[in-house]
């Protein structure tokens, strides 16, 4: 793969929910936490930092943390986090993060979801690749877990 082929994952999905009700799911904290699997210490905020162990079967033993970047009511909210960071014997906190993006529009059957992760070009060559991978199939499945969320 060439490196501009591993810079960007995108995904889609249409959600039959109403998009203040996706929007609640992808900004509260706790609601975040129940279908991405994560107990964060904090809510959400613009320019704030929050960080909680993962709850999702056999990655207890991480932390995920996020840096929240914007917040536009239901619209647009995006954070910027280490990918893949997922060797608790490894120090990410030196490498550049990858920016994620949700971007919703309300449509006639409900809310229509894009997700967007960008920057593995930047992540050092040695992970980038499966970085990108794992990160590829993670959005897959976490968006099959915010469906059922927003659904229930």
């Amino acid at each position: 793969m060439s490196p501009s082929s591993l810079d960007r994952i995108e995904k889609e999905i249409l959600l039959r929910a109403p998009q203040a009700r996706v929007w609640q799911a992808l900004v509260d904290a706790e609601a975040f936490g129940a279908w991405f699997r994560v107990k964060l210490e904090r809510p959400f905020l613009p320019g704030q930092h929050t960080r909680g162990p993962i709850t999702y079967p056999g990655y207890e033993h991480l932390t995920m943390e996020v840096w929240v970047e914007q917040m536009v009511a239901q619209r647009l909210f995006s954070f910027r986090w280490h990918p893949a960071a997922v060797d608790p014997g490894v120090d990410y906190s030196g490498e550049p993060t990858t920016l994620v993006e949700f971007r919703l529009e309300a449509v006639p059957e409900g809310t229509r979801l894009t997700v967007v992760e960008s920057g593995f070009d930047q992540i050092p060559a040695t992970r980038r690749e499966a970085a990108f991978r794992m990160n590829s199939g993670g959005w897959a499945e976490q968006l099959g877990n915010l469906q059922r969320h927003v659904a229930g």
